[in-house]
């Protein structure tokens, strides 16, 4: 959703107060958390783009015998203030990191969970049902 969508979203609402003012605070306050929402992911994917980008160029460097391969991760994470502090912050990095690989094996090892239906559902849904002629 861009910008102007949000601008003519909000727009609509103020056009429509009235009796209903408890809905449109509901329906501006949802398209405030919307807005926001897409900022935070804006920015998340801007930020997973440049570490992307610092790894493929260390892992370059690495590749072409750069004496210092990593340069661009350690200018890329130093911004962010992510680099280990000392041998404390690398032996809780290093164990963080191999719990993350354990967690994500076993989601991928694990069968795809089937979503809940209600029986009702379960009636209506299916190739069974003929349409009225």
């Amino acid at each position: 959703m861009t910008r102007s969508e949000f601008d003519d979203i909000r727009a609509h609402i103020a056009a429509e107060e009235g009796d209903s003012d408890d809905l449109l605070q509901i329906a501006r306050t949802l398209l405030d958390d919307l807005e926001q929402a897409r900022l935070r992911e804006a920015t998340l994917r801007a930020h997973y783009l440049g570490l992307l980008t610092a790894a493929r160029a260390t892992l370059s460097s690495y590749a072409v015998g750069d004496p210092d391969p990593l340069t661009f991760l350690r200018h890329e994470l130093g911004k962010k203030g992510q680099l280990p502090a000392g041998d404390e912050d690398a032996v809780r990095i290093l164990s963080d990191a191999r719990m993350a690989e354990t967690l994500l094996a076993l989601l991928e090892d694990a069968p795809p969970s089937r979503p809940r239906t209600s029986a009702r559902m379960r009636r209506c849904a299916g190739t069974g049902r003929r349409l009225p002629r």
